[in-house]
C-alpha cells in the first residue's frame, strides 16, 4: 500500500515537472526493440509466462511464510521483503516491456520513463540493502548463537527493513528531482527500458551536478551494503572453520542461498553499469539486451526458488501446504 502511494506521489511529482520543463520533448524513443515480425508473439508468451512465474513464485513463498508461524523469523522475515522487492522491480519492468514488444510504437511517454527509471533502480538498492541485511542476520545468528533472540527482535527486524527501504528511496528521490528538471534536446534510447544514464546523455544543459551525485549515489548505494556483507561472512568463515562444532556448520548451510544471491544479483548489476559506461563491449544486440533485463528478470525467479528448496523449514512448510489445498477444495 505504501508502495503504491509513493509511486502515485511521484508520477504527480513527475508530472508537475516534466509541464514546468521548457524543452518540448514529451517522450523517448526506445530504440532496442527490432523487428522480429510475428516471432514477437512467441516472445511475447515467453515473456509473459515468466512474469506469471515470478509473481507466483514470490506470492507463494511470502503467503507459506505468513501461514506458518514457525517460519515467523528474522532469516525468513528478510527474506519475505526481498520477495516483496522482487515483485516491486518486476512490476517496474514487465508491463512495459510486454507493451512495447508487441506494439510498433515504442515511444514511452517522458512521465512513465522517470518512474520507471526510479522504481528500477530504487528495486536494485533495496536487493543490495535487504540482501546486505540477511548477511548481517546470518553472522550474528553463527557468531552469536546465544544472544541471538535477543539482539534480533521483532522490532529490531522491522526497523532495518523500514531503514532499507527508506535508504533506497531517499537515494533516488533526490536524482529523480535533478533528473526531471534536466532539459532535453535529444529522445533516442537504445535500451528496452528508460535508463537514467543515458537519459542525462541527452540534456542540453549542464549535468554537472547530476553527474557528480549519481557518481556519488552509485558509489553509497553498492560500497555501504558490501562493506556490511564482506565484514559479515569473514567473521563467518573464521569462526565456522576455527570452529569443529556441528551446529556452526550446519548454519553456514543456510548461507549457501544467500551466496548464490548475491553473485547471481551482482553479476547482472555489474554488467550494466559497467556496458557503455566504463567499457563498450562489441557484443550481438540481443545479448545485450539480455544482459540488460538480467538483473530484473532473473533473480526474482531464481532466488524464491532457491530459498524455498534448499532451506529445509520453508520445503517442508511448501509441503504441508499444498497437502492443505486439496482438504481446503474439499471442505467446499
Amino acid at each position: 500500500m505504501c508502495l503504491c502511494i509513493i509511486c502515485i506521489l511521484l508520477y504527480e511529482l513527475c508530472k508537475s515537472l516534466d509541464m514546468q520543463n521548457s524543452t518540448q520533448i514529451s517522450y523517448v524513443i526506445l530504440t532496442a526493440y527490432t523487428d522480429v515480425g510475428h516471432v514477437k508473439y512467441f516472445y511475447f508468451t515467453i515473456l509473459l509466462a515468466l512474469y506469471v512465474c515470478i509473481i507466483f513464485a514470490n506470492v507463494l513463498l511470502i503467503s507459506i511464510v505468513y501461514m506458518d508461524r514457525a517460519l515467523h523469523e528474522p532469516m525468513y522475515l528478510f527474506l519475505c521483503s526481498l520477495c516483496v522487492n522482487e515483485l516491486y522491480g518486476s512490476i517496474g519492468l514487465f508491463p512495459c516491456l510486454l507493451t512495447n514488444l508487441i506494439s510498433n510504437n515504442h515511444e514511452i511517454h517522458l512521465t512513465y520513463c522517470h518512474l520507471q527509471i526510479y522504481c528500477l533502480y530504487t528495486y536494485g538498492a533495496f536487493e543490495f540493502c535487504n540482501l546486505a541485511i540477511m548477511s548481517y542476520d546470518r553472522y550474528l545468528s553463527i557468531c552469536y548463537p546465544l544472544q541471538y533472540n535477543n539482539i534480533m527482535t521483532l522490532n529490531r527486524v522491522c526497523i532495518l527493513i523500514v531503514f532499507a527501504w527508506m535508504f533506497s528511496f531517499s537515494q533516488f528521490t533526490v536524482s529523480l528531482v535533478l533528473s526531471v528538471r534536466l532539459r532535453l534536446c535529444g529522445n533516442i534510447m537504445e535500451k528496452v527500458w528508460c535508463d537514467n544514464f543515458l537519459l542525462v546523455r541527452q540534456s542540453c544543459t549542464d549535468t554537472t551536478v547530476v553527474n557528480i551525485y549519481g557518481l556519488c549515489m552509485t558509489v553509497v548505494v553498492i560500497a555501504v551494503p558490501l562493506v556490511l556483507i564482506l565484514h559479515s561472512y569473514i567473521k563467518i568463515f573464521k569462526i565456522t572453520f576455527r570452529s569443529s562444532n556441528g551446529p556452526n556448520k550446519k548454519c553456514l548451510n543456510t548461507c549457501v542461498p544467500h551466496i548464490v544471491s548475491l553473485l547471481n544479483f551482482s553479476i547482472g548489476v555489474s554488467f550494466e553499469i559497467f556496458q557503455g559506461r566504463v567499457l563498450t563491449l562489441n557484443m550481438p544486440p540481443t545479448l545485450r539486451i539480455i544482459i540488460s533485463v538480467y538483473f530484473v528478470m532473473i533473480p526474482p525467479l531464481v532466488n524464491p526458488i532457491m530459498f524455498g528448496l534448499k532451506l529445509t523449514k520453508i520445503r517442508d512448510a511448501s509441503k504441508k501446504f499444498f497437502q492443505q489445498i486439496p482438504r481446503f477444495f474439499h471442505g467446499w
